[in-house]
């Protein structure tokens, strides 16, 4: 199914109502008489994070929630300046940043909510089904730079990847990129094409034959085609086993010192109709 980036909603009484002004109007972090829970960050989680809180709605009448994308930079940010409630990040919070919050006096709770495989992506003309770990690191660093080094035409590698406030994007680099290697300094190609979203990617992908990329597991569709990574097809089952090689957890990121509303939210996305969203939207439930 095609994903569809929304800049922000808000759900009230179990119903979506989608306003692009809807952060600006209530301001991030704050509390009008009914508690607007705000929740911001990975592009990644949004989805996911948006259906959680539209089904936690459904049973909390007077709750109210802004989610906004952007990206886990962006949302760990926030966090830290105290300008939301819950942030979604699709990489672990750096010590620095954690450390910064605190010295922010911003304590904050990590809470893994699910577990998402990364998805190389090509066009569905693209002749390779099957590369290694270790020659996607390559052509993403820009060491290959044409598919007929792979077995496929002879034509240039158009790379994609998501840009530098993605948690995709630095998660990627350090897992794929630099291969693990904490003392690499590899970084993705110049002539990267940099975009904001994984429907961004997964678009560009399926109208460019040269085209490859990388998104989140939950935004696989029928319009491009999933590389096997070592043989290893981006599955449920396989990320769920660990065989799938390039996998993360998905993270929310909530104030130690928060109120009952956020307590209860984060209770029900590890709850078993919290997780088995997380499971239907394509990811890995944490339980």
């Amino acid at each position: 199914m095609r994903r569809t980036l929304i800049a922000a909603f808000i759900v009230t009484a179990g119903l979506l109502t989608i306003n692009q002004e809807a952060s600006a109007f209530f301001g991030f972090g704050k509390k009008n008489k009914a508690e607007i829970v705000q929740v911001v960050g990975s592009d990644t989680c949004l989805n996911v994070t948006q259906h959680i809180t539209e089904s936690y709605m459904k049973g909390h009448k007077d709750a109210r929630i802004a989610v906004t994308g952007g990206g886990s930079g962006v949302g760990i940010a926030a966090a830290i300046n105290g300008t939301t409630d819950i942030a979604m990040a699709s990489r672990s919070a750096k010590s620095s940043e954690m450390e910064k919050a605190e010295a922010n006096g911003k304590k904050l709770e990590e809470v893994v909510f699910g577990w998402d495989g990364i998805g190389v992506i090509v066009n569905k003309n693209n002749p390779i089904n099957v590369l290694s770990k270790e020659v996607i690191g390559k052509i993403f660093e820009g060491k290959i730079t044409n598919w007929r080094e792979v077995g496929g035409k002879d034509a240039p590698i158009v790379i994609l990847s998501r840009d530098s406030s993605s948690g995709t994007h630095s998660y990627f680099k350090k897992d794929v990129v630099r291969g693990g290697d904490k003392k690499s300094k590899k970084e993705y190609s110049d002539t990267s094409l940099f975009l904001p979203s994984n429907s961004a990617i997964v678009q560009e992908t399926a109208s460019n034959e040269n085209a490859i990329g990388y998104v989140g597991m939950g935004y696989l569709d029928d319009t491009t085609k999933a590389l096997g990574v070592n043989g290893i097809e981006p599955t449920v089952a396989n990320v769920s086993s660990k065989a799938y090689p390039i996998a993360r957890e998905l993270f929310w990121y909530v104030p130690a010192e928060r109120s009952q509303v956020i307590t209860n939210i984060v209770k029900f996305a590890l709850s078993s109709e919290g997780q088995s969203i997380v499971a239907k939207e394509g990811f890995v439930p944490a339980k």
